[in-house]
């Protein structure tokens, strides 16, 4: 099959864990946006689309003739069907899970700089957003970074993956969680790092696979820059971050 797979052209966004499942299944697929008129052909997909396949916003992928929306979603398919996900059913809920904990752990890192608004400039919300760094790099990295080391630490096949003895597509994500979080926050992680070997382990076997390496040096991975979820403003990735208190609930 001949995936299409719809994301902003010219950011990794939520569309590059996509990006990596597909490439690691050697999936044949054409990254719409980024072709002549791709994000013409986008939108008027969303807007043209049935109601019982309606996307709410990309990335949103092309098979045969679903549409399937929201990247947790998306993986879950592509890893079904292409070996990137456990053949049980209590694996792929699993498996899932922690896509989904992934998911809320990017939703924060995107916050750090638009914790006010999306339509807002980051200029506009720059003093909030070195509040919302500092108290994500003091608190809540450090509690998601933690438990992927626990998830592979507890793992019974060996801390080489998260979920079993195989690949899986949530050990992608987190390639590509590592990687964002050290161009957004080079020397926060610098510190982080020494704390999760495991999770830095996981990250190199991911980047080494064959076909990811060849991804990674391939003009189809785009570069990280400051329109994406992972930014690099160095006032947020700062010693002297403004000081945070209290008490956080998850």
């Amino acid at each position: 099959m001949r995936y299409e797979l719809y994301y902003w052209a010219g950011i990794q966004g939520r569309g590059e864990f996509v990006r990596l499942a597909l490439e690691q299944a050697g999936a044949e697929y054409v990254d719409v946006a980024r072709q002549a008129g791709g994000e013409t052909a986008m939108m008027r997909l969303l807007d043209g689309a049935g109601a019982e396949q309606l996307p709410f916003a990309p990335p949103f992928l092309k098979a045969g003739e679903l549409i399937i929306a929201q990247t947790a979603n998306i993986l879950l398919h592509l890893g079904t069907h292409h070996g990137l996900a456990p053949a049980d059913e209590a694996g792929r809920l699993w498996a899932h899970q922690l896509q989904l904990t992934i998911a809320d752990f990017v939703d924060e890192a995107h916050d750090t700089h638009h914790p006010i608004a999306s339509s807002l400039y980051y200029q506009d919300q720059r003093q909030e957003a070195m509040l919302r760094a500092a108290d994500f790099l003091k608190s809540r990295a450090p509690k998601y970074l933690g438990y992927f080391e626990r998830v592979l630490e507890r793992n019974p096949a060996g801390p080489a993956h998260l979920v079993g003895a195989e690949l899986t597509y949530p050990d992608l994500s987190l390639f590509q969680l590592v990687a964002g979080m050290r161009y957004a926050f080079p020397r926060a992680m610098a510190r982080l790092e020494l704390k999760h070997p495991r999770l830095l382990g996981l990250h190199d076997r991911v980047a080494a696979l064959p076909r990811i390496a060849a991804y990674l040096a391939s003009d189809r991975r785009i570069a990280f820059n400051e329109h994406g979820i992972f930014r690099h403003y160095p006032e947020l990735d700062s010693e002297a971050q403004p000081k945070v208190t209290g008490n956080g609930d998850s």
